[in-house]
Order: structure tokens, then C-alpha cells, then sequence
């Protein structure tokens, strides 16, 4: 075995990180475009109730399975059920992490250069109509594309290669309060526009007269791809916490900060829109597009644009932190001396193999998997089939594989209360959780079409 397992050194430490997994792309860009296209205010509602109720038992399923086994992500298994072939929910986490991280890097790398044509002024004093080409030809310079790809790389590779400790928490420690207190600024500045009173109508009031199965199919899947479950990186994060540790709290607090966050990215973003006559149903545009437009029109607005910008790279960057870290923790198995390396050799080959995402809307925008450009067949591979498939591995794992007894220790350890709790959570994850992703997973496929 290697050398001790690391641990973090504080709560907040481990709360911040793993916050900082959940809030990424996620609840920053897809989190305010599928409110966008679902109804607002009625979808950000039934997105609230399915993220308590069937991503939180899963996220906590994934929080017991890693501190009780104080291993990776392919480890954390095989502790529970040895001589069985359940590792392979491990192993298929990495492949998600994988190839997640290879086009997600892509986007992060769009991030860095926005905000390098920000800081030189290339973002300011253009009419409403040039930001959608000035983005289009940003995205087909394959030197832009694959150059600020590697950037991003780069820096996910040096915070993971120092470790959980010196890396991943004390990123987390700086970048999360960052975050909150950009949107903050953000959402000041969003809510003194004039004539924003149709945005907040548009995104808390919640009109159901427009819904339709679509609407409940997209909030149930938002609700734990938001949160990071489904690919083991809560197994890995929570491998690092001592038994001291209040599980059922942490969980919650974790997903009342994303919920928050969704909130405040709904604030800063839909009243301006509104304001400024632009949809909400955009897409990808509605932050590189719209946005930058938005900022354009506001007094500093190029501050505030690369304020914007710089809060989004955060949390980007921390959600690529833990998809590294559970590859890297699984490989090095605890040993700390191979950190660097793997570190760097993983994060060098997800860099090669998302260079034809990076290149999918410039030099290969004409080559299509099943009528798919490749950037978004890894997008519809990850979000469509494996992450439910993980997160409906995990649900039937915890509730059927792991002993009650087992399970109910390792929950109410630190947590005394959690006891009174243990059966309406194990009917959660038994049932409640699992038969929603499968409605989500044979709808996604086409099976249902509902």
C-alpha cells in the first residue's frame, strides 16, 4: 500500500473543495440556459425539490462510500463488496472524468481568452451584433483553441500535482469566497439596470401554464449533474475526511450552496438579459454572446465583464480540479510520491485527446459523429449516458450491496442524529432515487420520448 491516506486539514476546507466540484459549468452556464428554455421561475422550482430529494441521498451515498472505505474511487468498492465487480462503477467515474475533462477543458480554455480580450479592450464598444461572430471566429482559430485549451490544462495539472492540502484546498479556500462575493457585485449591478422587473418575474415567479414532462425530465437531470454525482468524485473527496466528520451536514450544506449559487446566476444573468431585449434561450451565447454585450452597454462594463469572467474561470477550474483528482488519486493509490508524475501525464493526455473538441467548430466543424460535431458527442456520451449510468450504479450500490448496519454507522458516525433519518434516506436511495434516473436515462435515449 502507499503512504498515509492525505486528509484535509479543516471542514471548511473539505466544504469549499467539494462545493467547488459541484459549481462549475453546470450551475454557472447550463444551470441559467436550460432555465432559460424550460419556464424559468416553474423549472428552478421542481429543480429545488428534485436536487433535495434525489440528488442529496445520492450525494450522500457517494460521502458514506468514500469516508468509510478511506480509498479511491476504484478501492472505495471493492472495501464494501470484495471479490465482486462493483469497482467498475469506479472505473467508469475515471473514463466519465476522462472525457468530461477533455472537452470541458475546452471551455475553460474560451473562458482564459475572453478574459485576455478583455483585459487588451477587444470586448468593449462593439455594436450588439458583433459578439456573436467575434465569439464564432474566437472558437475556429485553431491556434486560440488549442493554446488556451493547454492553458487551462496547465493550471488543473500544477493545483492537483500539489496535492489535496496544498493544492485542491487551499485553491478552494481562495477561489469559492471569490466566487460569491463576484456575484454579489454581479447581481447588484444586474438588479439596478432599469426595467429588470420582467427578468425576476421571468425566473422566480413560477408559471406552470407552459410546463410540460420535458420541463420536470430537464430540472430531475440538473439536479445531480449539478452536483457532481455519478462519477465517484464525491467518493474520492470524501475518502480524504476523518470519521469525526458530520456527514449528513456537509451533504446538505453542499447542495443549499449550489442551490444558492443556480439563485444568484439566475439574478445576475435574466435581469440583464431582459433588460437589454435579448432571450433567455440563447445557449452557449447567453454568456459569450449575451453577456459580453450586456457589460458593454453598463457603466465599467468592462470591469464588471472581466469580473464576470474571472468568477467563472474559478469555478470552472474547481470542478476540473476534482475530475483530475479522481483519476489521479486512483492511479497513485495514496502514494504521494507518484502525484506529480501521474498528475501530469493524465493531464497531459486528456489535453490530446480533447484537441478535436477544441477543433470541432473550426478545422473539424464538418466531421460529425451520428450528425454530432465531436465536442458535443462527448458532451451527449457524458451527460446522457454515462453520468446517469454512474449515478444509478451508486443509488443501487449503497442501498442494496452495503450491509444496513454498515451503512447506518458510517452515516450517523459524527452525526448521532442522523439515526432518526436513516430510513426515510435508505427508501431515497433504494427506490425514490433510482427509479428518477431511469426515467431520466430511457428518455434520454429516446426509449420514453416523453
Amino acid at each position: 500500500m502507499g503512504q498515509q491516506q492525505e486528509q484535509w486539514t479543516s471542514r471548511l476546507g473539505f466544504i469549499l473543495a467539494t462545493a467547488g466540484s459541484a459549481i462549475g459549468l453546470g450551475a454557472i452556464w447550463k444551470f441559467p440556459y436550460i432555465a432559460g428554455v424550460s419556464g424559468g421561475g416553474a423549472f428552478f422550482l421542481i429543480f429545488l425539490i428534485f436536487t433535495l430529494f434525489v440528488g442529496l441521498p445520492i450525494l450522500l451515498a457517494e460521502f458514506a462510500i468514500g469516508r468509510g472505505s478511506q480509498r479511491d474511487a476504484v478501492s472505495a468498492y471493492l472495501t464494501f463488496a470484495p471479490n465482486s465487480k462493483w469497482h467498475f462503477v469506479g472505473i467508469l467515474g475515471m473514463i466519465t472524468c476522462f472525457i468530461l475533462l477533455s472537452f470541458y477543458s475546452v471551455v475553460g480554455g474560451w473562458i482564459i481568452l475572453y478574459m485576455v480580450q478583455a483585459v487588451i479592450g477587444n470586448l468593449s464598444g462593439l455594436s450588439e451584433t458583433a459578439y456573436a461572430p467575434l465569439f464564432n471566429d474566437f472558437i475556429a482559430n485553431p491556434l486560440y483553441a488549442i493554446l488556451f485549451q493547454f492553458i487551462f490544462m496547465a493550471i488543473t495539472i500544477f493545483v492537483v500535482a500539489k496535492g489535496v492540502q496544498q493544492g485542491i484546498e487551499r485553491a478552494g479556500k481562495i477561489m469559492m469566497p471569490a466566487l460569491f462575493i463576484s456575484f454579489l457585485i454581479l447581481i447588484i449591478r444586474s438588479l439596478t439596470l432599469d426595467g429588470v422587473g420582467e427578468g425576476l418575474h421571468f425566473f422566480l415567479y413560477p408559471d406552470f401554464s407552459n410546463m410540460s414532462s420535458k420541463t420536470i425530465l430537464f430540472a430531475l437531470g440538473q439536479s445531480f449533474f449539478s452536483i457532481s454525482v455519478g462519477v465517484s468524485v464525491m467518493v474520492t473527496y470524501s475518502s480524504y475526511l476523518s470519521k469525526n466528520e458530520d456527514l449528513p451536514k456537509s451533504a446538505l450544506t453542499i447542495v443549499l450552496m449550489n442551490l444558492f449559487i443556480s439563485l444568484l446566476a439566475g439574478l445576475a444573468i435574466f435581469p440583464a438579459v431582459f433588460s437589454f431585449g435579448f432571450e433567455p434561450t440563447e445557449g452557449p451565447g447567453l454568456l459569450f454572446v449575451v453577456l459580453p454585450a450586456v457589460f458593454n452597454q453598463m457603466p465599467f462594463g468592462a470591469f464588471f465583464l472581466l469580473v464576470f469572467l474571472i468568477l467563472f474561470l474559478f469555478a470552472t477550474l474547481t470542478s476540473a480540479f476534482s475530475m483530475l483528482e479522481i483519476i489521479v488519486a486512483a492511479v497513485t493509490k495514496q502514494d504521494r510520491k507518484k502525484r506529480k508524475s501521474t498528475a501530469w501525464i493524465t493531464g497531459l493526455l486528456i489535453f490530446i485527446v480533447g484537441i478535436p473538441s477544441a477543433l470541432s467548430y473550426g478545422m473539424l466543424s464538418d466531421f460529425t459523429i451520428f450528425d454530432k460535431t465531436i465536442f458535443d458527442a462527448a458532451d451527449y456520451l457524458v451527460s446522457n449516458i454515462l453520468m446517469p449510468l454512474g449515478a444509478l450504479l451508486i443509488a443501487i450500490f449503497a442501498g442494496f450491496a452495503i450491509p444496513r448496519n454498515t451503512l447506518l454507522a458510517e452515516i450517523s458516525d459524527g452525526a448521532s442524529y442522523a439515526k432518526r433519518l436513516f430510513a426515510i434516506w435508505l427508501i431515497a436511495i433504494k427506490y425514490v432515487a433510482p427509479i428518477a434516473i431511469i426515467i431520466v436515462f430511457l428518455d434520454a435515449i429516446g426509449i420514453l420520448n416523453f
